[in-house]
């Protein structure tokens, strides 16, 4: 494992291990359920029905009570029955022991008896506010982030947290924010991280911390970003002119980079082509006028001298 590897888990905080796991649930196609309900239910209509034809007493009220009986046990078998759409599951509990997960779309049947917890396991986004947090220099800084996510695991989800959506939501704050202060928002090393200037590696580590955060409610992160990242307005000014300043000075490092060169190649070809002679002084004043020239922020006024060389 490498050091960066082993850094990135160390940050990572420790959950629980989970107590339970998803599983499929025992269950049957409902087409099949709806029809035999719904001759149950006509079955115990017909038997109510035949009951006043009857002239015995005993077997009236036998029919009666049969065919009663017939139609609730029709009813209860049909209450077994599960509409799923695409994208959503079904979490089973038969008095309170987790009996599986129907993942399958359509029309199901479960045992009656038991409750189902619908849970959508679609994709989801969530945004975080803007935080005010500092960063590892202490500057104030407002950052906001997006996390793309889902549910994974319908067990978990139900049963190892209080509230699912809730939870990704104050573990993605938890997140950005400690983040945010682990890194700053320009490093003033070169070879440094910082929120600005590595938002790959920065992001990376995030979705990182944010898996093994909401790993034990059985969700998977799909993706995160920053979405927001900016000094904070009381500061923002004052770091406006630094960057601006660090802006001239790579720029005049540019400049003095490539009139240096000029220079250098201006006098090799005067002294290749044996074009004049200079000396050391006459050389060092050509080498000043003309980086004056190259690197001034205004054109050049130069004197003209109409006499010699040496005058």
């Amino acid at each position: 494992m490498s050091t960066h590897d082993t850094q990135v888990t160390a940050d990572v905080p420790e959950m629980p291990a989970p107590r339970v796991r998803e599983f499929t649930a025992h269950s049957i196609g409902g087409g099949l359920a709806l029809l035999l309900g719904l001759l149950g239910l006509l079955a115990g209509a017909g038997l109510i029905a035949l009951a006043p034809s009857v002239e015995a007493g005993g077997a009236k009220a036998g029919l009666i009570i049969g065919g009663i009986l017939v139609a609730l046990a029709a009813f209860l078998a049909m209450c077994g029955l599960n509409m799923v759409a695409p994208g959503e599951a079904r979490v089973v509990q038969l008095f309170g022991r987790y009996r599986g997960t129907i993942r399958q779309d359509g029309l199901r049947w479960v045992n009656p008896f038991t409750s189902r917890t619908k849970i959508s396991t679609r994709v989801r986004n969530h945004e975080t506010a803007v935080l005010k947090v500092n960063d590892a220099y202490g500057n104030p800084i407002e950052l906001a982030a997006v996390v793309v996510w889902r549910v994974e695991d319908t067990a978990q989800a139900t049963f190892e947290v209080d509230d699912y959506i809730e939870f990704v939501s104050t573990q993605t704050e938890a997140a950005v924010r400690h983040i945010a202060i682990e890194y700053p928002y320009d490093a003033h090393e070169e070879d440094g991280l910082s929120l600005r200037g590595n938002a790959e590696e920065i992001t990376e580590k995030l979705a990182v911390e944010l898996h093994a955060r909401v790993e034990a409610a059985g969700v998977q992160i799909i993706e995160s970003r920053f979405t927001h990242l900016a000094y904070a307005p009381e500061i923002a000014s004052a770091m406006l002119q630094r960057q601006q300043a660090g802006a001239v000075v790579a720029a005049r490092r540019q400049i003095v980079d490539g009139a240096v060169g000029m220079v250098e190649a201006a006098i090799a070809r005067i002294t290749e082509r044996d074009i004049v002679e200079l000396d050391s002084e006459r050389k060092a004043a050509m080498v000043s006028n003309l980086m004056v020239v190259l690197c001034g922020d205004r054109a050049a006024q130069p004197v003209l001298n109409t006499g010699s060389l040496y005058q």
